[in-house]
C-alpha cells in the first residue's frame, strides 16, 4: 500500500466521525496551518490553543480568513474553575489551588485536562515544546491503559509502497526484558491501527545466537514472554535487521524463522538504536518519519518532533483521530 493509499484509508476511517483533535501550539504557523487544512477537508474539528487574535491573524496570512475553527485561551476560558476542580481531584495532594492555576495555563495541561474531560478525543504537541514537555502531562491525567504498565513511542515509517514501525524510538531508554515485551505487544496493535499485519522482529546485533551478551539476553527473553503472553502474535528474535528485513538474508541466517526476511514491525533493544535507526532511515533512506505515535494511554496523545513540518502536523493529528475512532 502507498503512502498516498494508506492515509486515505485513515482519512475515511475518521471522516465525518468529528473527533475533536487539540492544537495546544496555537502560536507556531506549522500548527495553524496543518489545523486549517484539517477543517477546510473535514476530517476533524481541531480546537487550537492560543490567542484568539494571534490565531485569526496567523490564519487570514494562510489564506483562511473564516474556516471556523475552535480557540480556546486558558488565560480567559470560561470553565476554568470546572476544569480546575477537576485536576485538584485528579492531583489530589500533589498540587494546592495556586499551583494548579499556573499549572493549566500550560497550553499542555490545559490541552490534556479537555481531552481527560471529554471536550476533545485526542491531542498532538510537541512542534515547540520538548517530548518530556508533552508526555508528563498525559501520564500525571490520563494515564495508562489498565494492563499497561508503561507508555512508549513508534514511528510509522513510509516510502512508496512500503510501512514499517519501528519502537521504541522516543520514551523508554533501557527497557528491561518485561518492558521490552510490554513495547512489541503495544506496537503490534498500533500497527493493526494503520492496517498493517504485524509482523513484529526483537532487533539485536545476533541473529539467533550468533553473538552473546547481556542484551541479546534480554531480546531473547522479551520474545519468549510475548510468544507466552500473545501466541496469537507473529514475532521472532533475536534477529539482525537485515535478517528481518532482507529474505536473502534471513534464509541464510534464519532459516525456520516466521518473520525473518518479511518483518514490518521491528522492535529495538534501547532508546538509542530506535532513535538512530529511524532518523537514518529518515535521512538517507528518504523514508517518511511520522510520530513519535505513543501508545498504552487510555486516550490518544502524540508528539511531534521539534523539527516538523506542517504536513507532519497534518498526518501526526489524522493518525490520532484514528487511534481515538478506535477507541470509541
Amino acid at each position: 500500500m502507498e503512502i498516498r493509499g494508506l492515509f486515505g484509508d485513515l482519512k475515511r476511517k475518521i471522516v465525518g466521525k468529528k473527533i475533536r483533535i487539540v492544537l495546544p501550539e496555537g502560536t507556531d504557523g506549522r500548527v495553524v496551518r496543518a489545523a486549517a487544512r484539517l477543517k477546510f477537508e473535514g476530517l476533524m474539528e481541531p480546537i487550537i490553543i492560543g490567542n484568539p487574535t494571534e490565531v485569526h491573524n496567523l490564519l487570514i496570512e494562510f489564506g483562511f480568513s473564516d474556516p471556523g475553527i475552535t480557540v480556546l485561551d486558558p488565560n480567559n476560558y470560561a470553565n476554568f474553575e470546572t476544569m480546575k476542580s477537576e485536576f485538584l481531584a485528579l492531583r489530589k495532594g500533589k498540587v494546592d489551588e495556586s499551583q494548579a492555576d499556573e499549572i493549566l495555563c500550560d497550553v499542555n495541561y490545559f490541552g490534556v485536562m479537555l481531552v481527560q474531560m471529554g471536550l476533545a478525543e485526542g491531542m498532538v504537541s510537541g512542534a515547540i515544546h520538548s517530548t518530556a514537555d508533552t508526555v508528563r502531562p498525559a501520564l500525571q491525567i490520563i494515564k495508562t491503559k489498565p494492563g499497561v504498565k508503561r507508555t512508549s513511542g513508534v514511528f510509522l515509517m513510509m516510502k512508496e509502497e512500503k510501512q514499517y514501525i519501528f519502537g521504541d524510538c522516543a520514551i523508554n531508554i533501557d527497557p528491561d526484558a518485561e518492558a521490552l515485551a510490554d513495547i512489541a505487544i503495544n506496537s503490534a496493535e498500533t500497527a493493526k491501527t494503520f492496517g498493517i499485519d504485524p509482523k513484529v522482529a526483537m532487533i539485536s546485533y545476533s541473529t539467533k545466537g550468533s553473538g552473546s551478551g547481556p542484551q541479546v539476553d534480554k531480546v531473547v527473553e522479551a520474545t519468549r514472554i510475548v510468544q507466552e503472553l500473545r501466541p496469537d502474535l507473529l514475532i521472532d528474535g533475536e534477529l539482525q535487521m537485515d535478517a528481518a528485513l532482507v529474505s536473502g538474508t534471513a534464509k541464510l541466517k534464519a532459516p525456520n524463522s516466521p518473520v525473518a526476511g518479511q518483518a514490518n514491525v521491528f522492535i529495538f533493544p534501547a532508546i538509542e538504536a530506535g532513535n538512530i535507526a529511524y532518523k537514518i532511515a529518515e535521512r538517507l533512506g528518504g523514508y517518511d518519519a511520522v510520530g513519535p505515535v505513543l501508545q498504552g494511554l487510555n486516550k490518544p496523545v502524540n508528539d511531534l518532533s521539534r523539527g516538523c513540518s506542517s504536513e507532519d502536523v497534518y498526518k501526526l493529528s489524522i493518525i490520532t483521530a484514528a487511534q481515538a475512532v478506535d477507541e470509541l
